[in-house]
């Protein structure tokens, strides 16, 4: 079983200080192509392309112009640790063990618009390149002309290095785009999660990112390695929901009203 989540916009550029065995990206090259482009942009073009303020445009436009490999804990910091979102507050990945992480290493990716994917202890830069940016390249318009099936086939490299068949989409619907499900070598699984307030149940986009993150901690301090395993996970008060639920869609229920 492997499971995908999606980055975040903020950082924690704080050094880390515990050691990890760190690797590097493993579709660095088609970061660098990406990177060279983003280093032509002006502070106006960034903001005018991702839609940020003039403040954040500047900052990115000054990490583009640093940006350069080999990445060393001296000039970037490992991906689980420096995403700093929702998702990654329900990882909560610095109150993991070294066992977790050495298995979060084999069984989670995040998907990013620069990287592509990232292993948890991949050794980043700081960068901001949402997956539905319109930057325009070689390969068309925008970044899912880009990555094209190389997304897919660095999971599935990792799906067959696990003989795993089944994949757990606890990302985004605009970084899953990314994805090819029918290229994949395994099913796909996607839990949603849900909150009931005002009388119905409904996704609330900041309990749902949190969700994803906890599961995916519930997955790495279980070790699960079943798919169905997941059905049990009860994390801040979710239940599994089977009349909810499809073979693919599987709902996860809480009552924050109580």
């Amino acid at each position: 079983m492997l499971m995908v989540v999606s980055p975040a916009k903020d950082l924690d550029l704080t050094p880390l200080s515990e050691q990890y065995s760190y690797t590097q990206p493993a579709l660095l090259n088609q970061a660098q192509q990406l990177a060279d482009i983003c280093k032509q942009l002006t502070p106006a073009d960034l903001s005018s392309l991702m839609h940020i303020s003039d403040k954040l445009a500047g900052l990115n436009v000054a990490r583009f112009e640093q940006w350069q490999p080999p990445f060393t804990l001296e000039n970037a910091k490992a991906a689980l640790f420096m995403f700093n979102g929702d998702v990654y507050r329900g990882l909560d990945a610095a109150n993991l063990s070294k066992e977790d992480i050495d298995f979060a290493q084999q069984h989670l990716r995040i998907l990013s618009g620069l990287y592509g994917v990232l292993r948890p202890l991949d050794l980043m830069q700081a960068y901001r390149l949402e997956m539905g940016t319109k930057l325009a390249n070689s390969a068309g318009k925008d970044l899912y002309a880009f990555w094209d099936q190389a997304v897919t086939k660095d999971l599935n490299k990792q799906l067959a290095s696990l003989k795993g068949r089944v994949l757990v989409n606890l990302a985004s619907q605009e970084y899953f785009k990314a994805v090819k499900p029918k290229l994949l070598t395994a099913d796909v699984i996607t839990p949603v999660f849900k909150d009931f307030k005002n009388g119905k149940y409904k996704i609330i986009s900041f309990y749902a990112k949190k969700a994803r993150g906890l599961m995916a901690r519930y997955a790495i301090q279980q070790r699960v390695t079943d798919a169905q395993q997941l059905k049990q996970f009860d994390l801040e008060g979710y239940q599994y929901s089977q009349p909810d639920s499809s073979s693919s869609e599987w709902v996860f229920l809480r009552n924050i009203e109580q």
